[in-house]
């Protein structure tokens, strides 16, 4: 599934919260401000930990990273040599509706996914959820920035097959200041 077509699906998800009189189920997320992924800027050592079957896939990894546009953008360049991979993430916040979006380009292909994971930092963690599709079945994606200190971070990923409810997370990258 295209990631257009993700964040379609997400705000018909968005849409599908709503109670009647128009008022939401859930609080609204905060919003996003400039300067909220300034704590990436800088180099970074990455260890990374995929699933593999039943045990886990460990490497090494590194990124550059640095804050646009005053804050309102920042971009990752992320290196893997071991594995001849390297990548681009940008993160772009829209001004007018306060909401960040997390955009991903693979090297290999040059393409910016688009659009882009939506999402929001709040309690120190900034969480970015879309929908997708998996073997045909309907998954919600989620990625998120945690444990963020001055000279460490962490970024995880899940899927959960249950609409939220439960997490199987199967990426996990502490970063590390170089």
């Amino acid at each position: 599934m295209g990631r257009r077509a993700v964040l379609q699906a997400a705000a018909g998800l968005a849409a599908s919260q709503l109670v009647p009189g128009g008022a939401a189920a859930a609080p609204a997320a905060p919003p996003g401000k400039p300067g909220d992924f300034d704590f990436l800027a800088g180099k970074w050592a990455i260890a990374h930990r995929m699933k593999k079957g039943e045990g886990w896939d460990e490497f090494a990894g590194e990124a550059t990273c640095w804050t646009i546009l005053g804050g309102v953008g920042g971009v990752e360049e992320l290196r893997i040599p071991a594995r001849g991979f390297s990548g681009m993430g940008l993160r772009l916040l829209d001004m007018e509706q306060k909401i960040w979006s997390d955009f991903w380009v693979n090297a290999k292909s040059g393409v910016l996914t688009t659009p882009g994971m939506p999402g929001s930092f709040e309690n120190g963690a900034g969480t970015f959820t879309s929908e997708d599709v998996e073997d045909g079945k309907p998954i919600v994606a989620r990625g998120v920035w945690d444990r963020i200190t001055p000279t460490s971070c962490r970024w995880r990923q899940g899927v959960s097959r249950d609409g939220g409810r439960s997490w199987d997370e199967g990426w996990f990258m502490d970063w590390t200041r170089a």
